[in-house]
């Protein structure tokens, strides 16, 4: 019972707290003086209570554009939209940012985080990737921007992070078709992975897998159709012996080959065989 009434009266004593908040704000935002104003939402933004923050900024623009306090103004509520997970808005802020203080000091910071936030806004990897191109192109143009930028690491390593996820993305979509039985379709996306990410650390992993769904793919083909195709296992195991010559996985890939010219062999014997009895 006792402890009811405590967490009844802790609910009372909450409930009060919030009131008077919310009239302290709201006599805040009926005061004509701008520069109190300001100042509250300057206090609210460093106890992060970005919301309020905002509306007080929002209710400041028309009377400080254009004045030396707008670009502070500007850029803290840039960031109240950040600090709130709401990307997309801080992004098209602190564009503006840009395009209204091109010259300010904080123009480099402002620039890799709007850069920063297309990387936020980067999805799964089952959707479309189009904001983790856009935040590695974004970062790209800082780094050529900004060429002695003490940023220029942590921007290298979100386009590092951004590649990883497409080259992920990538991967799941040519193992899905090998696991589909689509193999000529799952040879060609590992073919584009090898092409589309040349400085991955798997490059002869998706060869053989290359290799692999080609053989695969024959096996499955029509007589006509085999021999040039087990013969397209051969010529992509001569080029993972290009590309990859001192790959762990080469042996693998030369079983595939040994198999193709053992098919080829078989087949053409067989030919020779048909059309001796004819």
């Amino acid at each position: 019972m006792a402890f009811k009434r405590y967490i009844q009266a802790a609910l009372v004593v909450t409930l009060l707290l919030s009131i008077a908040s919310c009239s302290k704000f709201s006599k805040i935002q009926k005061s004509t003086d701008v520069e109190y104003k300001l100042k509250m939402a300057d206090e609210y933004y460093a106890k992060k209570k970005y919301k309020l923050a905002v509306q007080l900024y929002e209710e400041l623009f028309p009377a400080y554009k254009g004045s030396q306090k707008f670009e502070h103004l500007y850029y803290q509520y840039a960031y109240c939209y950040y600090y709130q997970h709401l990307y997309k808005d801080a992004e098209n802020l602190f564009k503006g940012y840009l395009e209204v203080f091109p010259t300010s000091s904080k123009a480099e910071e402002v620039d890799y985080m709007r850069a920063y936030c297309f990387y936020k806004q980067s999805p799964k990897l089952e959707l479309e990737q189009v904001n983790t191109v856009k935040a590695m192109n974004m970062m790209q143009t800082f780094i050529n921007t900004h060429p002695g930028s003490p940023r220029i690491k942590d921007a290298t390593e979100v386009i590092d992070k951004c590649y990883e996820k497409m080259e992920m993305k990538d991967y799941r979509t040519a193992h899905l078709y090998y696991n589909l039985g689509q193999y000529r379709a799952a040879a060609l996306a590992f073919s584009d992975l090898i092409n589309n990410f040349p400085t991955t650390e798997k490059g002869d992993e998706y060869k053989l897998m290359v290799v692999k769904s080609y053989y695969k793919f024959a096996q499955l083909s029509i007589p006509d159709k085999q021999v040039e195709r087990f013969e397209k296992v051969t010529e992509e195991y001569e080029d993972f012996i290009d590309r990859y010559p001192d790959s762990k996985l080469l042996k693998n890939a030369e079983e595939y080959s040994k198999l193709s010219k053992k098919q080829i062999n078989e087949i053409q014997h067989e030919q020779t065989a048909s059309s001796a009895k004819r």
